[in-house]
This record gives structure tokens, sequence and C-alpha cells, in this order.
């Protein structure tokens, strides 16, 4: 291990003893063994600072000794595709009363790790394709100007954008990118998982109670040692959920996608995408 990887992983865990020590004072409990772990994952550019809020909102109902900052990604900030033993290495600091969460595609190796450790409380967040897509645009132009994209979308029209966007771009290295079909067929996998808790973004934005009553059951089906009644939970969530305090929020409405394509977009998207949108429950049809 290099010597810089020991030193952040001595400061990780003295924030973690830091985090358990006024956890415990909180709560007046010495141990977390009881309280089972749980790991939110989000498609990128679909809500994932929503489910983070959510998540912080579970540690003021719930006695959580730390909430884990740092995402567990498939690819670092400068664009490297992480290896499998570094992303498991992450996923292994899941202990009793841990949250964490990421980025985490369907892939075996993770389908193994939640049914090898049912203990965990995995989550899942994911979003209208279409509004993704317009987001993660917006996201490598305007905020993150590091991005693998952002020197080429910089330089073309928001068209050009939108259609690179939906087909792909076939270039080597970093700044190859995957069609928007290609994308979400990686995650598809996690919304028929029966042991993970899904959740529209959409509905999360536009009606969250339903939703987090969903979480409420979820929690308690798991034995998440919940500390207040039923409805006060809810409203304490509820509170948490603040969009605009998003480092990445822009609009935060849903369906924005429309103040962007074109009818050539719309039938460019039909032609990738197939049958995306009626997979995941947005569209019936195709003629949308």
């Amino acid at each position: 291990m290099r010597e810089q990887d020991i030193i952040n992983s001595s400061k990780d865990q003295l924030r973690i003893w830091k985090h358990s020590l006024e956890s415990a004072n909180r709560w007046k409990r010495l141990s977390f063994k009881d309280v089972p772990p749980i790991f939110g994952n989000a498609f990128q550019k679909s809500g994932s600072h929503l489910l983070l809020q959510i998540l912080y909102g579970v540690m003021k109902i719930a006695p959580y000794r730390h909430l884990e900052q740092a995402p567990v990604r498939m690819i670092t900030a400068e664009g490297r595709q992480r290896s499998l033993p570094e992303i498991m290495h992450d996923l292994s600091k899941l202990k009793p009363g841990i949250i964490e969460w990421g980025y985490l595609s369907y892939q075996p190796e993770f389908v193994d790790f939640f049914e090898q450790n049912p203990q965990v409380v995995p989550l899942f967040i994911y979003r209208d394709p279409r509004d993704q897509l317009i987001s993660s645009i917006f996201y490598a132009v305007d905020i993150h100007k590091q991005h693998a994209q952002h020197d080429y979308y910089a330089s073309v029209s928001m068209d050009d954008c939108i259609k690179t966007a939906i087909r792909g771009r076939e270039v080597p290295g970093l700044e190859f990118l995957p069609s928007i079909k290609v994308q979400y067929d990686r995650i598809l996998g996690w919304l028929s998982n029966p042991g993970m808790l899904s959740f529209r973004f959409e509905d999360l934005v536009n009606d969250p109670c339903p939703q987090l009553e969903r979480l409420l059951d979820f929690l308690e089906a798991k034995h998440v040692p919940i500390q207040m009644g039923r409805e006060t939970a809810v409203e304490t969530i509820l509170d948490a959920i603040q969009p605009e305090k998003s480092p990445t929020f822009r609009k935060g409405k849903t369906g924005g996608w429309h103040n962007h394509f074109s009818d050539e977009h719309i039938q460019i998207f039909k032609d990738v995408t197939g049958d995306l949108l009626i997979e995941l429950g947005y569209e019936s049809n195709n003629d949308w």
C-alpha cells in the first residue's frame, strides 16, 4: 500500500471513530452491532445527491455511526476505470451502523456481494433517461470542467451534444462515450433485483411521502431500529430533502428534456433506445 493510501486510510478511520463517538453520545449507546449497514446506489446524474440527503435523514431517525462522504465509484474522478478489488475493498467497509453510497453497475460480483451480505440494506435511484442525458450535458459543460466530455461538448452546439449523448461517441481513451442505451443496460438488472429497493427520481421529487413510506417499510423489514413514530420519521427525512443544496443542482424539476429535444432528437432517441422507456415505466408505448 502506498504511503498516501495509508495516510488516507488512517484519516478515514479517525473520522469514523469521531463520528461514532458523537453518535454514541447522541443515541446513548455503546454498540451499533444491531444496526444494519445501508448502501445507497445510484445511476450517474440521476439524483445521487437527493439520495444522499435522504440517507442523512435516515441518520436522524436511526442510530447510525457514520455516513461515508466519498462515493464508491466504478471510475475515478480523473477517468480511470477502477479495478474490481478496489471496489470490493470499499464495499468491505460496510459494517454495522455504517452508511455508504456510490455508483455500481449491475454485474455478478456486486449482486453476489449483496446476496452474501443480507444484513446490508441496498437502495437504488434512477431517472428518466431523457432528463438524465440533459443533466449530464450541463454537468460536463458548466460544472465539472475536468469531465472527459467537457472539451467536446463545449466546442459544439447543444443540438450536437444531445445527438452525441444519445448515440455515444466512438473515440479512443477516456473520451469514449457509450450510447444512452448501453449505459442504462448496465443498471437495468437492479430494478428487478428482489433484494434492492429502487426509487424513481421523479417520484421522490414530485410526491416523496409515499416513497418515504416504502423506505421505512424496507428499513423495518431489515430490522433497522427506527427511534421514532412513523409520521415523525417521514417528516424528519422529508425535512432533510433540500435539492437546492446539492452542489450539482440546476432546476430541480422533472421533464426538462421537453425544453431541449427537437423532433429529430426524439426520433434518434427512439431509434437508439427501442423500448427502454417502456421497460423503465416512463412511457406506455413508443408514441411520445
